[in-house]
């Protein structure tokens, strides 16, 4: 029938008019700020740095492998390499970022950045209040700004930050399980080679006209 989808809109509309002065089910309006929605834990705004630990520079496990710099549809992450290395999560050296910056003016939360990242380093924020007065410099997040900690991270995405965390469990233990057996091979080897009798050197021959 022609106009079926408009009446079936106006009733459900009528419905959670009337309903909302009997039901507080019915009640959709929400006198924000003063009153909130519950993020939902999929929610996704602008993404952020994870940090383990307590100190952020310390703690970052990004690596500044700058896949997510060369991955993102609107090219708005812009990242500077360190020089020199440090201990990641697992205490294996690598590079940090110098510079890491977001311009979330740019940024079309996507997620792209966050399904390509292999070190769980960058993940999606559900903040979106971030209204400022500068509309370049005070959308441009440098890396302490886009930091925050482990612990945010769970009371954000509890599910997937958990998933994340036995994950990291897994991989370090299996990486302190190797490093165990090559310093138990080398350990081995190098007893092995102490134990190994030296080769007696062969008497002086006796000098010519002796008796």
């Amino acid at each position: 029938m022609l106009g079926e989808g408009i009446l079936k809109g106006m009733a459900e509309t009528a419905k959670n008019f009337v309903g909302s002065y009997v039901s507080k089910e019915r009640l959709t309006t929400v006198e924000y700020p003063e009153e909130r929605i519950p993020t939902v834990e999929n929610a996704r705004v602008f993404p952020f740095l994870v940090y383990d630990g307590p100190e952020w520079q310390s703690g970052l496990r990004c690596v500044a492998c700058q896949i997510c710099e060369k991955e993102c549809p609107p090219k708005c992450i812009y990242i500077d390499k360190s020089a020199d290395k440090k201990p990641d999560y697992v205490g294996k050296q690598q590079f940090y970022p110098a510079k890491f910056d977001i311009d979330v003016s740019v940024c079309m939360s996507c997620q792209i950045c966050v399904e390509v990242c292999p070190f769980e380093a960058i993940k999606m924020d559900t903040q979106f209040e971030l209204a400022t007065d500068d509309r370049f410099g005070g959308l441009l997040l440098d890396r302490e700004q886009l930091s925050k900690s482990n612990e945010y991270y769970h009371s954000i995405h509890p599910t997937e930050a958990t998933e994340v965390d036995d994950r990291l469990a897994e991989e370090k233990i299996k990486v302190e399980a190797k490093a165990k057996a090559a310093a138990d091979t080398a350990a081995a080897k190098a007893a092995a080679a102490a134990t190994v009798p030296k080769p007696t050197p062969p008497a002086p021959a006796p000098a010519a006209g002796g008796e």
